[in-house]
């Protein structure tokens, strides 16, 4: 299969990306690492992250046990994921099909799906909101606001890349002015009683509730959070994509959920978006209002997001199952099949908001634990980062259609887990049971994995060669 773009990289044709699965030459890599902190930021600062932190609170934790948790949990989280954006620059691949060399090129295709589902249901959660919050400002009707959200977000999506890192910054700016002013307010106008703050108050199950959900959200960057990396060119290095990652992204979400752990402590009657309204009058009247009208854009640019990977994550699949043609085209077309899907589903999805979006991001830890443990074991302990790209891309290359290491790593790693799993009105484990139902699931199933798959990848091992060349191969 031919990987060529469909037209030349000249200035008209990057207005909307050509790229999609595919190699990025070297001579088309451009950009600045901080742009990454931006991007991270606001994709976490944004109103599904607050309903995170309503979530300690609604379960009976003070704001002290739920803020600690939030904050534990998201510096542990973001620590996987800004590895994986490191990978990028290096590599010039979107990350799932970089995973072919962990899992081979049929057998990742059980991850490549699990991410795929991952992102149409983060959408759904965030089509929702933005419908309900045009409903709440009275902009327009919840159906005709999940509409308009999936199609704002599928327009921006398929521009692609570069406008995605455009759009993710000028949301920041704006982001800075309005929560500033929020959050400036709430401290000063909005005093917690005493009990909130008390170390007496803190208690390890809802603690661990929210640091599970916390470092799942992280955790659920990780199988694409390179693909916003791979047009920077491999001179950056690892250190600067990663920090910048991970400052960018800790920082938007522990703003977000402390908040929500603050406001939910505050007002505890009250739903994610009504103590947000509520808290943004007492700066001044019909400011809440404001704040939720500018949290629409936040929506849409972390749809957006998740529908550029979801996009390119189909297209793998595709590519995987029968040769699939890169380029935009295809890109843009897996693109508007995962924002209707995202869509359909968010208009007819049954239930409460925050009750199932807890279950889902715990699910979503889960599954995304065995994968980050066996990619960047084999990246950094196994590999080095040196891959032949040209091979990622055939069926019976030197990576194998079914690489053993990485799924018995990950299926192993799995099932250990499970005794561990708590999710509450779901289902809770044996372990976590016996613990009140405290989650130590991430713990489990990181040190499994990586140990299983550091094990049977020995053959696999390679010297680090810290100057080593980017290996793109032959393109079939």
């Amino acid at each position: 299969m031919s990987h060529t773009p469909e037209q030349p990289p000249d200035s008209a044709a990057l207005r909307i990306e050509y790229r999609s699965i595919e190699f990025v030459p070297l001579e088309e890599r451009r950009g600045k690492t901080w742009h990454l902190g931006t991007l991270w930021f606001m994709v976490n600062a944004q109103v599904a992250a607050f309903a995170v932190g309503l979530i300690g609170p609604a379960i009976g934790g003070s704001f002290l046990t739920s803020v600690l948790g939030v904050v534990v949990g998201v510096l542990f989280g973001t620590f996987f994921m800004a590895f994986h954006s490191a990978q990028g620059p290096r590599l010039g691949l979107p990350q799932m099909i970089q995973s072919r060399a962990q899992f081979g090129y049929l057998g990742v295709l059980l991850p490549m799906t699990l991410v795929g589902l991952m992102l149409i249901g983060f959408n759904v959660f965030n089509f929702q909101l933005f419908g309900e919050i045009a409903g709440t400002t009275g902009v327009a009707g919840s159906a005709t606001g999940i509409v308009a959200a999936a199609v704002a977000a599928v327009l921006v999506a398929s521009v692609g890349y570069h406008w995605i890192h455009r759009m993710e910054r000028w949301f920041t700016y704006l982001f800075m002015v309005f929560f500033g002013v929020l959050t400036i307010g709430v401290l000063v106008r909005l005093d917690l009683p005493a009990d909130q703050w008390s170390a007496d108050s803190f208690s390890w199950v809802p603690f661990l509730v929210m640091f599970g959900i916390s470092a799942g959200w992280q955790l659920a960057w990780a199988p694409y959070v390179s693909d916003y990396s791979r047009y920077l060119p491999p001179s950056v290095g690892h250190a600067a994509p990663f920090w910048w990652s991970y400052g960018g992204s800790a920082l938007g979400a522990i703003w977000l959920m402390g908040m929500g752990s603050y406001l939910g402590a505050a007002y505890p009657d009250d739903d994610s978006l009504g103590s947000l309204q509520r808290a943004g009058d007492l700066v001044f009247p019909h400011y809440g209002t404001i704040v939720l009208l500018y949290s629409m854009l936040g929506l849409i640019a972390v749809s957006a997001v998740n529908l550029y990977t979801a996009g390119l994550t189909l297209l793998s699949i595709a590519d995987g199952l029968h040769a699939a043609a890169p380029g935009r085209t295809g890109r843009i077309a897996t693109t508007v099949v995962c924002g209707l899907a995202g869509m359909t589903l968010a208009l007819f999805a049954p239930g409460d908001f925050l009750a199932n979006f807890h279950s889902f991001l715990l699910l979503l830890l889960y599954f995304m634990i065995p994968w980050t443990a066996v990619n960047l074991v084999d990246y950094y302990l196994v590999r080095h980062g040196q891959y032949d790209v040209g091979e990622l891309f055939r069926k019976d290359g030197i990576y194998g259609r079914w690489s053993v290491a990485g799924l018995v790593s990950y299926l192993v790693g799995f099932l250990a887990m499970i005794p561990f799993f708590s999710v509450h009105g779901l289902y809770v484990g044996t372990v976590a049971r016996a613990l009140g139902e405290g989650d130590l699931a991430v713990f489990v199933g990181l040190l499994v994995s990586a140990g299983c798959y550091w094990f049977m990848a020995r053959p696999l091992r390679q010297p680090p060669r810290a100057a080593a060349p980017v290996t793109t191969g032959a393109t079939p």
